[in-house]
């Protein structure tokens, strides 16, 4: 009986949500391409992919559950850091979290038709890191957006994990964080993993929890102890695993 059931589940998506899908994030991508540059960090500039992250969510059976938001000043700008399970990560990120952000992302993302431009509309940060002087000027434009309540949103780890297990934290996501002193909320993404392993498309309907653990003050840890700025969010994130 449950091996039926999910041949037609995955019968369900093939044939139904994924093509809707398409056609879905092809509208949401033109509409941030146009509201992005029309109202530049406003929430109606927004609302285009909550929409479409939420509604992926639902088509999929995909519930979210998202712990802590009392923890936060909905006026303070953060850096987000986040395990990265499965591309549900950033369905749960754009469709819960209440912030205007800015994703840190790799520079090869940019070359993804339509849905590069819409980040670049965006204002989302690309990082070159085959070149030094690049990605510079990427973290000096970033500076300029991250005040006012715009936040910074990153996955330390630099991609999806293979078996679930949270990996080492990369050096290069914290540099804009030291530079400009903004708190750190380290965050826990538990369940996206299950939804969807990596290399796969086979949706798994279910829960995925976002747990958002107290900011850490980046002051104390400075000019000398960013390893141990690094470990301490490891461990916050991986807390909640």
């Amino acid at each position: 009986m449950q091996t039926k059931k999910n041949n037609l589940f995955f019968l369900y998506q093939w044939v139904f949500v994924f093509p809707i899908l398409l056609i879905i994030t092809t509208l949401v991508a033109l509409a941030t391409i146009i509201l992005s540059p029309l109202l530049p960090n406003h929430k109606m500039s927004y609302y285009p992919a909550r929409w479409w992250s939420r509604l992926t969510c639902k088509l999929t059976f995909v519930k979210v559950k998202i712990i802590g938001l009392e923890k936060l000043n909905p006026r303070q700008s953060y850096v987000f850091a986040l395990n990265h399970q499965s591309i549900f990560d950033v369905f749960v990120v754009y469709g819960w979290l209440p912030f205007i952000f800015k994703w840190m992302m790799k520079a090869e993302l940019r070359k993804i038709p339509l849905m590069g431009k819409a980040c670049e509309s965006a204002g989302h940060i690309f990082i070159n890191r085959s070149s030094p002087i690049e990605a510079k000027r990427s973290l000096e434009n970033a500076k300029l957006q991250l005040k006012n309540g715009v936040s910074l949103v990153v996955f330390p780890e630099g991609t999806r994990t293979k078996t679930g297990e949270i990996a080492a934290f990369k050096r290069g996501a914290f540099r804009m964080t030291t530079d400009l002193l903004l708190p750190i909320v380290p965050v826990t993404i538990r369940g996206s993993f299950e939804r969807l392993h990596r290399n796969t498309l086979h949706i798994i309907p279910g829960t995925i929890e976002m747990i958002i653990h107290n900011p850490i003050e980046v002051a104390p840890f400075l000019p000398d102890k960013t390893s141990e700025l690094i470990q301490k969010t490891w461990n916050e994130v991986n807390s909640a695993l």
